[in-house]
Parts: C-alpha cells; sequence; structure tokens
C-alpha cells in the first residue's frame, strides 16, 4: 500500500522556498557561476531513495558512461515506455520530488520509467544530453514499444529538443509530457519582466547565464538548446503543464500557439497562480497535476 504524502498549503510554498533560499542560485549571473563551482566540488547524491514506493522495481546501468535507472510496475509488464529527464536548472542533481514522480508514473500508469542522469554544468551540455537522450530512445523503441518523453524545468527543454532532433532524423512524431519547460534559452520573449516579481524561484539572470553555459559550442537559437526555435510539425500529442507564476510560463503559451499551428495535438493545463515546477511539489494543486500526467500516459 502507498501512504499518501503530507500535503502543504500552496500559500506556504514561496515561505519555503525562501526558507530554502531556493532562489539563490537564479538570482544573478554571480550566484548561478557559484553555484556551479560548488556542486562541481560536492556534487549531490543522485540516486533514488532506498525508500522508493511499493509495488514498483529499480535497475541500474551505464550508458555511454552515465548512470541510467529504470523505474517500473513489480507485477507485471510496462504498458508505456517513458524517458524522463529531470529538471535543476543543467546544475542540480535529481531530487526526491523526482523520484516521487517517477515512482508514481510507473505504479499508477504502468509505465517503465527510464531516468538517464545526464552530466551537468560545468561538464554537460545540450548537444550531449540531446544525443544520450536520443540514443536512449532509440533503444528503448528498438522493439517496437511506444516511447514517451518527459520532463521538467531543463529536462523539459532536453525532452522537447530530443523529440524535434529523433524527427528530424526520420523518426515518427513521440508523445512529449512537459512540466514548467524552458523553452527558449535566450530568456527574451517581452512578457518576462511582467512575471518576474511574482516568481519566488526563477531569476532571469542566473538563468540567462546557466543557459549560455548548457549551449555549449551551441547557438543558443538552436533547436537543440532552444526548442522553441524548432519547426514542430510531426511531433506526437503534447501534455504542458505550467503556472503563472513562473518566468518560464509565457513561452509555454507560445510552444502551444505554435504547436497547434503546425497540426500538433496540444493539451496545455495552466494553473493559475502556480509556481514553477508545481506538479511536483506536495500540494493539492501538484497532486492533481500528477493525476493528469498518469491520466494522459495511461491514455
Amino acid at each position: 500500500m502507498h501512504l499518501p504524502e503530507p500535503v502543504v498549503p500552496e500559500s506556504l510554498v514561496p515561505a519555503v522556498l525562501r526558507l530554502l533560499r531556493a532562489a539563490a542560485p537564479y538570482a544573478s549571473a554571480e550566484a548561478a557561476r557559484a553555484e556551479v563551482r560548488a556542486l562541481d566540488v560536492r556534487p549531490h547524491a543522485y540516486g533514488p531513495p532506498r525508500r522508493l514506493r511499493r509495488g514498483v522495481t529499480v535497475t541500474a546501468s551505464r550508458v555511454a558512461g552515465v548512470p541510467v535507472h529504470t523505474v517500473a510496475p513489480a507485477d507485471g509488464p510496462p504498458r508505456v515506455r517513458v524517458l524522463y529527464a529531470h529538471g535543476g536548472g543543467w546544475v542540480h542533481e535529481i531530487s526526491r520530488w523526482h523520484w516521487a514522480l517517477v515512482a508514481q508514473l510507473a505504479a499508477e500508469a504502468r509505465a517503465a520509467v527510464t531516468v538517464p542522469v545526464y552530466r551537468l554544468l560545468p561538464h554537460g551540455s545540450a548537444r550531449e544530453a540531446v544525443d544520450l537522450a536520443a540514443g536512449l530512445v532509440e533503444r528503448l523503441s528498438a522493439a517496437g514499444d511506444e516511447v514517451v518523453l518527459a520532463g521538467d524545468s531543463a529536462g523539459g527543454q532536453i525532452a522537447l529538443s530530443t523529440a524535434l532532433h529523433l524527427r528530424d532524423r526520420g523518426g515518427r512524431g513521440l508523445r512529449t509530457v512537459l512540466v514548467s519547460p524552458a523553452l527558449d534559452l535566450t530568456v527574451a520573449n517581452p512578457r518576462i519582466p511582467d512575471v518576474a516579481p511574482s516568481d519566488p524561484w526563477l531569476g532571469v539572470d542566473g538563468v540567462r547565464w546557466l543557459a549560455q553555459a548548457w549551449a555549449g559550442d551551441l547557438r543558443l537559437r538552436d533547436p537543440r538548446v532552444s526548442p522553441l526555435e524548432g519547426d514542430m510539425a510531426g511531433l506526437g500529442p503534447m501534455l504542458l503543464l505550467t503556472g503563472t507564476r513562473d518566468i518560464l510560463n509565457p513561452d509555454a503559451h507560445l510552444l502551444a500557439e505554435r504547436a497547434r499551428a503546425a497540426g500538433v495535438d496540444v493539451t496545455l493545463l495552466e494553473h493559475e497562480g502556480g509556481l514553477h515546477v508545481y506538479p511536483l511539489l506536495p500540494t493539492r494543486s501538484g497532486a492533481q497535476a500528477r493525476r493528469r500526467i498518469v491520466e494522459a500516459l495511461r491514455g
């Protein structure tokens, strides 16, 4: 039996974020640079918690030198395969909230969820992460199974960039599930300054510095870096979740508009007052969003 997680009142989440100084790495270019240096010296653990969720199994391997975990239902074959790219600003490792979502998808959607622990800054790059994810999708789909690409925040960028990359290589349009994705790494949307004062988590200057570092040898407007620059035609159905108190929210609307104009079936779920990656948070709105993701994968 899976015990219900504690529910935090949504109104308290900004105060908790301030207490944890969650916004500090994104406050300025200098703060972002310092976070990269600090985590390069003292990286955080990335493996799944010892006590995950009952009813799932966890296996691990290495692909191209990178740890890859797969969380799957324990009582039978999966109905769908998912490649999940975690968020964290391209500098933070996968967290227990990510693992909780992955385990929920495995148990409730009967999904085999593959999670690459891709290299972060200062060693990783957009090119490397997309190549890794694309190779994993090709492995997973070799038996003819459908693979859904999913990710949150920085991982949403990787997921959508990978979907575009595989489409350009002649692959079939993949379904995507994108949670508060980073879409335009120039951070140039003219609506962002209107949203920024209400976002207690992300800051423009820090995100912009991290994005430039993540681009590596690619242009910021390369679709492998900024997927909003890509042609959306030929992609599979897209589930897009975003909150209005998130500087990435304006680009989510642009993505929905451009994808629909290209003939993509887009479901946009916008939570009024929702924070960045709100579906990962232990709130009622987060729980509702997670159920919608489960339903989409079952569908």
